[in-house]
């Protein structure tokens, strides 16, 4: 006869349970409960007044988000959802259940708090360690919309030619039924006013694809300016100009210019997975920690222009976490003006010239590094460092930092999708996505 355990599931306790009891000392809600709690939270506490009913604290709520996105629970609904059937939810909310739509309107209300939160989570967790070498990346996420809500300035032509004829023949349509019983089952005035919100509508995204080619333009003419100066300089020297003369470029829309009539903000960009409806977000890792030290996000699939603005938020974290010494990146941000300001910045730039030559001869990559060339061009020192043996070691070290990270918020968090639409806020909650992945690390790094 076999025996088992009893399995009574109404058995009563003789003491009242605790929470803390049923989870582990190291779990990862204890370790972001005790990070969160040596925040400063004046900046949220004080958008509160104080009156009418008592609110959920801002930590817990901070808490309940950040472990939601550590955990691949990002849904406001199934975060309500988890504190009533998830032990390490239950206890990050001390046994309170705020709905969905308070979850919601936390995160939306306290989207650029947050952002302020990353950096001090850094700067308590980060005592004593030092920035150097940093590793930077961008990788395509979803928009909250869809691709197929995307409309090109040459289709917009086409529906706006079909919607006038319309609006023209239910015109007369109107005027030969005017002096008559109408004989048409639907309503004439309804529909002539239909065709011509739509016009309105997209009279309205016509002008703001308009207003983007209009910033193109000036981006595209600067870099012809830039092209053609080198050009003569060049000749000046006595030098003749590598490649064929620039063109132009040509301004206006394209037939092909998009903007899509869910999230406007969001662009069509080529990924891993086809082209999606997305953002470009871009992460600085620290090569030594695996932790994501500054991001960004931009609607361009170039990363080219991302350089600069990561430079410039790297400068801001320099008084509390000093100065970077190496800034790796593969060949998508290369350009001589990237390469320059990093100089400028005193931080010395690997940037592949071009696309990575894998498993070099044997006799190559053993052979003694050249002498140093004496020049204060950057880009002649850079391209001299990327051909030495500790240059390409460093270098080397890139993709097994970075794009890990963006694995890990991929496949482990479950993060391929933004929930918020217009680029403010989702860069606010990219930064969100990069604060939970850096809780995530860090608890990873303290309990070994």
């Amino acid at each position: 006869m076999s025996h088992f355990k009893p399995c009574d599931r109404h058995q009563l306790y003789l003491l009242p349970p605790s929470l803390a009891e049923w989870l582990p000392e190291d779990h990862l809600a204890r370790f972001i409960i005790e990070v969160i709690e040596q925040l400063d939270l004046t900046r949220l506490t004080s958008h509160y007044s104080g009156k009418g009913s008592q609110a959920y604290h801002p930590a817990m709520m901070l808490a309940l988000l950040v472990y939601g996105y550590a955990t691949g629970t990002f849904s406001s609904r199934k975060i309500e959802r988890a504190t009533h059937d998830s032990v390490a939810f239950r206890f990050l909310a001390a046994n309170q259940h705020p709905d969905h739509d308070t979850i919601a309107n936390f995160r939306k209300t306290f989207l650029l708090e947050l952002q302020e939160m990353f950096v001090q989570v850094l700067a308590n967790e980060m005592k004593l360690l030092k920035l150097g070498n940093i590793s930077l990346d961008g990788t395509k996420i979803k928009a909250n919309a869809s691709k197929h809500k995307a409309l090109s300035h040459g289709h917009i032509e086409k529906l706006e030619a079909q919607l006038r004829e319309e609006v023209q023949f239910l015109l007369n349509k109107a005027e030969q039924t005017d002096e008559q019983e109408s004989g048409h089952d639907f309503d004439l005035p309804a529909e002539i006013a239909r065709r011509e919100q739509r016009l309105e509508a997209l009279a309205a995204a016509k002008a703001k694809i308009a207003e983007r080619a209009q910033a193109r333009d000036q981006q595209a003419q600067k870099d012809y300016e830039e092209k053609i100066a080198r050009r003569e300089a060049q000749q000046k020297a006595g030098q003749k100009p590598r490649g064929r003369e620039p063109k132009a470029p040509e301004t206006g829309p394209c037939v092909q210019d998009q903007i899509n009539l869910t999230d406007e903000q969001s662009r069509i960009m080529p990924s891993g997975d086809g082209f999606i409806q997305g953002y470009n977000c871009q992460a600085a890792v620290d090569i030594e920690s695996m932790l994501i030290i500054a991001s960004g996000l931009t609607t361009e699939t170039n990363d080219k222009q991302r350089v600069e603005p990561m430079l410039e938020a790297l400068n801001k974290l320099e008084n509390r976490f000093g100065k970077a010494a190496t800034l790796l990146a593969d060949s998508g941000y290369f350009s001589q003006n990237n390469v320059k300001a990093c100089a400028e910045h005193d931080i010395t730039p690997l940037i592949a010239l071009g696309r990575e030559t894998h498993h070099l001869p044997i006799a190559q990559r053993l052979q003694p590094d050249a002498p140093e060339p004496q020049t204060d061009d950057p880009l002649v020192m850079m391209t001299y460092q990327l051909k030495t043996q500790s240059g390409r070691e460093l270098y080397g070290r890139r993709k097994c930092t970075v794009e890990p990270v963006f694995g890990i918020i991929k496949q482990v968090l479950g993060f391929r999708q933004f929930l918020m639409r217009g680029i403010q806020a989702v860069a606010s909650e990219w930064k969100l996505v990069a604060m939970a992945y850096n809780f995530k690390r860090m608890y990873a790094m303290a309990t070994g």
